[in-house]
């Protein structure tokens, strides 16, 4: 419970329950305290969510503004409530968005703490104490033209779509580490494995371009996928009739919103369809989990390139960040790896949870937003700070033996697919067999036999040649 309701001075205020004792001076209200005394479940609150927090200030601050302009709100009241959503959307008064972010009613409790704390920041602009409604209400005047069902939800949009601006420059951080070392790495050969089993020589660059590829191609997966969340139903109030909401008002409220927060938003065509359905998150969570796959089967690669250091791979030597046993000296586990993985696997649960909610939604609104709001801002968080945390403690600091890796490949039956141009299929055959049983070098056997020239077979097993480089 928050610090607040450790006042012993208290206003009361009253819902359809009953009344409540609320300490004098907290910015929300009767509607909070009830959802705070009713979910008790992340042990968090909407204060460590501020982009939710600054969304339905603009929110609200849209609104407010529209109603003014088309005469439903006067001019005193209307500038108090701007006011307020300014002063929150820049960071005031976020503690006292008390309430848990899991919580039943879709999301009527986070909407209520809203109305509640700019109700109450506007009563103080205007010169009165909190809880005097009687001047400046959360329902009456701060939601007037709302309903939860369009505010919650457009400020949901709004939130996640500055909550995926952090991962997507995380990603271009990591794809940036992966870079650097591919050029680093450009002329180091070694052995590229398939199915786990020698395959044929590539470059350490190469392994790594590869990877900067891929990031690459999520993020702008990533990026398409927000033109999703900018189309908005607000102005839909309860179900999508407008309801309560005058003439325009849509239209208008969007046109507002665009100024306060930059983006292109959009009404939907079908008001209707949009409060009832969240196929937008379902499909961002998808691309999310999409991202988390690619980086944790990344991670799988790098915890197997490096493992060893004498009986592994060991292509690879990621850096030292920690000691690995209590019991074992000496032993360095690929530990940033390692929790990527974990965060990439969390965020396959909240894609499953996104996708059991949205299912679970029924006729014309889903009650269940709440869960999947809160699922795909933990996987923004977690993929951000996985990124940057793969790239500054990982990446950046990876090194190889570039003797060892040659002499890898100089020894590798693998080799043989590099010469059979040159051997032919039969010939080659009979090398790879001879190697195999002796343990010699596929290099050794076709000197020895006479098969090429020292020269030949330096040209042929040249890094460029073998990768397939250019200049």
């Amino acid at each position: 419970m928050s610090e607040t309701l450790l006042s012993d001075e208290t206003r009361s205020e009253h819902d359809l329950i009953g009344d409540l004792d609320i300490p004098v001076e907290a910015y929300w209200g009767v509607h909070t305290l009830r959802a705070k005394q009713n979910f008790n479940i992340t042990g968090t609150d909407l204060s460590g969510n501020p982009h939710l927090i600054r969304a339905l200030a603009r929110v609200k601050q849209a609104a407010a503004r529209t109603n003014h302009e088309l005469g439903l709100l006067d001019a005193e009241r209307a500038r108090a409530i701007d006011q307020a959503c300014e002063s929150i959307a820049h960071g005031s008064l976020h503690d006292q968005f008390i309430i848990d972010p899991i919580q039943g009613g879709a999301g009527t409790s986070t909407n209520m703490n809203a109305n509640e704390v700019i109700a109450n920041l506007a009563l103080e602009i205007l010169g009165h104490q909190k809880g005097d409604y009687q001047f400046l209400h959360p329902n009456d005047h701060v939601n007037l033209s709302q309903s939860t069902n369009d505010a919650y939800p457009t400020a949901v949009n709004i939130a996640t779509h500055f909550a995926t601006q952090p991962l997507l420059a995380a990603m271009q951080v990591l794809e940036d580490s992966f870079n650097a070392k591919a050029a680093e790495f450009r002329t180091v050969v070694k052995m590229g494995r398939t199915q786990l089993q020698d395959a044929v020589p590539m470059t350490v660059g190469q392994e790594f371009h590869g990877w900067a590829v891929t990031l690459g191609e999520d993020r702008a997966r990533l990026a398409e996928s927000l033109s999703l969340v900018t189309e908005i139903n607000l102005g839909a109030t309860a179900i999508g009739t407008g309801l309560n909401a005058p003439a325009g008002y849509a239209e208008a409220v969007c046109r507002h919103l665009r100024e306060l927060t930059g983006l292109p938003l959009t009404t939907s065509p079908d008001l209707i369809e949009a409060t009832s359905d969240v196929g937008a998150f379902v499909h961002l969570s998808g691309v999310l989990k999409r991202v988390a796959l690619k980086i944790s089967k990344i991670c799988n690669d790098l915890r197997l390139l490096s493992s060893g250091p004498r009986a592994g791979l060991n292509d690879i030597q990621l850096p030292a960040v920690q000691s690995g046993s209590s019991i074992m000296p000496g032993k360095v586990n690929p530990v940033i790896p390692e929790v990527v993985n974990q965060i990439a696997y969390q965020v396959v649960g909240h894609d499953l949870t996104v996708t059991m909610a949205a299912e679970g939604g029924q006729l014309q609104l889903n009650a269940f937003e709440p869960v999947i709001a809160h699922s795909i801002g933990l996987s923004l968080k977690h993929l951000t700070n996985g990124c940057l945390t793969l790239a500054e403690k990982c990446i950046d600091g990876i090194t190889v033996d570039e003797q060892a890796l040659r002499r890898e490949v100089e020894n590798s039956i693998g080799l043989v697919t590099a010469l059979n141009p040159r051997l032919g299929y039969a010939a080659s055959t009979s090398v790879a067999l001879e190697a195999l049983a002796t343990g010699r070098g596929v290099a050794e056997l076709v000197l020895e036999r006479g098969l090429l020239s020292a020269q030949d077979l330096n040209e042929l097993l040249s890094p460029e040649r073998l990768a397939n480089l250019s200049d």
